[in-house]
């Protein structure tokens, strides 16, 4: 486990919430690849239009790492169920982010197990 790792997506998830989008682009890679059930996209213009497109006002619950990988649960008041976010994160830049509609296909598609948990 990378305290890195989870450091990077706290801190890109931070500037996300807050609209930040100067940071969110400091703490992305040029060539970032941004995806949802919307479609997907790449670089620092897509990251833009889909930060506009997405709910920023979730919390963090869970989180899972493993070799540069993290998952973390997107909870937000008065929802039903919550989401997840999948990213990469390599030299404290997160290269890709996509998100899932549950914790548990975010953790299939990564392989991820609770062994990956970090409390």
């Amino acid at each position: 486990m990378s305290t890195s790792e989870i450091a990077t997506v706290l801190a890109w998830h931070d500037a996300l919430a807050a609209g930040d989008l100067e940071t969110l682009e400091k703490l992305s890679s040029d060539d970032i690849e941004v995806a949802d059930a919307d479609g997907a996209g790449q670089g620092h213009q897509a990251l833009r239009q889909w930060a506009a497109s997405v709910e920023a006002t979730t919390a963090i619950g869970r989180m899972y790492v493993h070799n540069g990988v993290v998952v973390a649960e997107l909870t937000s008041a008065g929802a039903g169920s919550a989401q997840a976010a999948v990213f990469r994160v390599v030299h404290d830049h997160v290269t890709a982010v996509f998100r899932h509609d549950d914790l548990d296909r975010a953790l299939a598609a990564t392989d991820l197990t609770e062994a990956d948990r970090v409390d």
